[in-house]
């Protein structure tokens, strides 16, 4: 066998000779990080989790299907340096990848972009034809949409994911579990769950708090129910986001913010405790004005 030192200057210390290989090429399923491809303001906000893997030499890794739905479809993401085992260089992300020109307009879409613009005119045009360009422009607003709800609730100390990233269409964020007996998985929507008077009382109240925050900063989300609040835990955390509408702005905030309040109410009824969407709504309306 050939000495792969033999063609080396003779006076070089083999000490200082490396063997090394490149690593450009990742496998399938795999990316580079994304993390510091994209602006400063697409990064989550600091002060930053301690899990979030800021490293460049971090490895994108798909894990599969999380959830499918008419907008978007959510992917578990594993963002790792690989062979390293140091705190903040592995962790698993959500990935929500909203579709470009196979999008499909959200239901009653309209109403929740009252008010939204696009500077672009030729964006606008194509976005109100409906073209392959306008969808895919559509699709970028409603990521971005989700993105600035994102940021602004964990601004306000609100319980939803971390928005680590937004690069076009893909939002990545923190991937909300609970403890099980094969390790963690996916923390279940509230509709899936059967919490005991004490534990059902405690999500009513945070259901309640959370709406109420969201009143006193003009805010209603838009969309919220038992599907699309988890349960990790003791603890509520809402997602999807990208409906999330201005109270007075929006002609339409206050029938969302009612339609908010009687999703969640006849749900924690059914369960056994009273509560009225209408008295709710009011309360909120106190907090709002």
């Amino acid at each position: 066998m050939n000495n792969p030192l033999s063609d080396l200057d003779p006076d070089l210390d083999p000490a200082f000779v490396f063997d090394f290989q490149t690593y450009d090429d990742v496998e399938d399923g795999q990316r580079w990080s994304t993390w510091l491809s994209v602006e400063p303001l697409c990064r989550g906000p600091e002060p930053r989790p301690d899990w979030v893997v800021t490293s460049q030499a971090a490895v994108d890794t798909e894990l599969g299907i999380l959830k499918t739905g008419k907008e978007a479809d959510a992917f578990l993401l594993e963002r790792a340096v690989p062979g390293s085992d140091a705190p903040g260089e592995s962790v698993v992300m959500v990935a929500k990848r909203y579709r470009g020109e196979d999008h499909r307009d959200f239901h009653r879409s309209a109403s929740y972009t009252a008010g939204r613009k696009v500077r672009n005119t030729r964006d606008n045009r194509a976005v109100a034809k409906k073209s392959a360009h306008g969808r895919a422009v559509a699709a970028g607003q409603w990521a971005l949409a989700e993105w600035d709800a994102l940021v602004r609730c964990h601004g306000l100390g609100l319980a939803v994911p971390y928005p680590v990233q937004i690069d076009g269409t893909e939002l990545l964020m923190e991937w909300i579990t609970v403890e099980s007996d094969d390790g963690v998985e996916t923390a279940p929507r509230l509709a899936q769950t059967r919490p005991d008077p004490p534990l059902l009382a405690s999500y009513l109240a945070q259901v309640r708090e959370f709406l109420a925050e969201l009143a006193r900063h003009g805010m209603v989300h838009g969309d919220l129910s038992p599907y699309n609040i988890l349960a990790a835990g003791e603890r509520l955390v809402v997602i999807d986001l990208p409906q999330m509408v201005d109270l007075v702005g929006n002609p339409a905030g206050m029938d969302f913010l009612l339609r908010d309040c009687t999703n969640v109410c006849t749900w924690f009824r059914a369960r056994g405790l009273q509560v009225d969407e209408h008295e709710l709504f009011s309360e909120l309306m106190a907090h709002a004005f």
